[in-house]
């Protein structure tokens, strides 16, 4: 078998943060626990997943977002080898829509109606889908280049941007081998098209 066709990406999510999403919080409060939640790591008392950390071992580069709760997720899963960590994956933003303080939501509801205004332009002047999804194509090109050398390679970051990687990827003609969702520690793979696709 040829070595473009060993190729492979995998996006990781990072582990579970150490933030409590039992919580019941209005717009405002959201946009505080949201940038607490940027800066937090992960509970200390996971394990990852066996099959995360045997792809983590088979991989020729390991990256990561700058995030906090990346960087841990790649110590726990690196065996002390080298994590490059890179700005350019971090999660895309989240701002609330300015909604009454009486509207009270659980920060995963808050996460879906911020990500909802997010798509269709809400921004409080930050990052804009246009510009994050340009930045997801940068991210797929720098992971491809990464794959170029190492054959296999493994990043560590964030739902929702990998999500905006992956469309990347396939728009590249790289085919998704391997899809655990969304939750944590999960991993969805990528694998380079064949020479002759």
């Amino acid at each position: 078998m040829n070595r473009a066709a060993q190729r492979a990406i995998s996006l990781a999510r990072h582990g579970e943060p150490a933030l409590s999403r039992k919580v019941r919080l209005s717009a405002r409060g959201y946009r505080d626990w949201w940038a607490q939640y940027e800066e937090g790591g992960i509970r200390k008392d996971q394990t990852p997943p066996a099959a995360l950390l045997d792809r983590a071992a088979r991989a020729g580069a390991l990256l990561s977002s700058t995030r906090l709760r990346a960087r841990e997720t790649a110590a726990a899963v690196s065996g002390g080898r080298t994590v490059v960590s890179d700005a350019i994956f971090i999660e895309a933003p989240l701002p609330p829509p300015p909604l009454p303080d009486a509207i009270k939501l659980s920060p995963r509801l808050w996460g879906v109606v911020a990500r909802t205004a997010w798509w269709f332009g809400y921004g409080e002047g930050g990052e804009t889908r246009a510009q994050a999804k340009v930045r997801a194509e940068k991210a797929a090109e720098r992971l491809i280049a990464e794959s170029e050398a190492h054959a296999e390679v493994l990043l560590l970051a964030h739902g929702y941007f990998n999500h905006m990687i992956g469309v990347a990827l396939k728009a590249r003609g790289w085919r998704m081998a391997e899809n655990q969702g969304f939750r944590y520690w999960a991993v969805r793979s990528f694998v380079a098209p064949l020479p002759s696709e």
